[in-house]
């Protein structure tokens, strides 16, 4: 069984999916016959890769809130964090993920895709880091098992795995992605957005015991768009 999981590194609800989906293929009998493959999904393309513009501002103008409704909005996504025991802070800067989807790439043949996502999300909610620094991306892919040469090589690169960036979000688009996360499993079902530990395992058993086409999704689940990211109880 092939789980495709398109995400951001930006987005709150895939850093917060990924837990939950994780916690739900941990109870699923067969979770050893399960491959798991991160695809790229990036929310904003036009973000530039360096910026200092914290996050609770670019969400007050993307809104059109105060900056005191931003804090409100990232205080619920918080507490959702918590609730997976994910550390969530506010203080992040706001800015491009092509590179980080090219070095997930890279990451990916050296079998440490996952091991570099996670510690992406990690550097960028829990611990504010300013991913636009190549520097700082380096060393984060190095800790994950990444070369540093290659690392290195890549981000000077700007075509470095840029056409596999693009191909994962052309199948996005094909699948009918819109917003992120977004899970498919052999490519036969499809569940949209951060659900509920047990929506995830239910269609681990589903998809291993039944082989017709469904899609399994829900309308109001948690996720990131082109309109922005929901926000409990907002």
């Amino acid at each position: 069984m092939r789980v495709e999981i398109w995400s951001d590194i930006a987005c709150p609800w895939c850093y917060i999916g990924k837990a939950r989906f994780e916690a739900g293929l941990a109870a699923f009998a067969h979770r050893a016959d399960v491959e798991v493959v991160h695809r790229s999904f990036e929310l904003d393309r036009d973000a530039p890769p360096a910026t200092d513009v914290p996050i609770l501002d670019m969400l007050a103008s993307k809104y059109g809130v105060s900056r005191a409704q931003a804090e409100e909005m990232e205080a619920r996504v918080a507490e959702a964090a918590a609730g997976e025991g994910l550390g969530y802070r506010s203080d992040r800067i706001h800015g491009n993920t092509f590179d980080l989807h090219r070095l997930l790439h890279l990451a990916k043949a050296h079998g440490v895709q996952d091991a570099l996502l996670t510690a992406l999300y990690r550097a960028n909610f829990a611990e504010a880091r300013p991913l636009g620094d190549p520097a700082v991306l380096t060393r984060i892919a190095v800790e994950a098992g990444v070369p540093a040469d290659e690392a290195a090589r890549v981000l000077a690169d700007p075509d470095a795995f840029a056409a596999e960036v693009r191909a994962d979000e052309h199948a996005a688009a094909e699948l009918g992605a819109t917003g992120v996360p977004f899970f498919v499993i052999d490519r036969r079902y499809g569940i949209s957005g951060a659900q509920p530990v047990d929506v995830f395992h239910q269609a681990l058993q589903r998809a291993h015991a039944d082989s017709a086409v469904q899609v399994l999704a829900t309308d109001d689940a948690d996720v990131c768009g082109d309109g922005g990211c929901a926000v409990p109880g907002a």
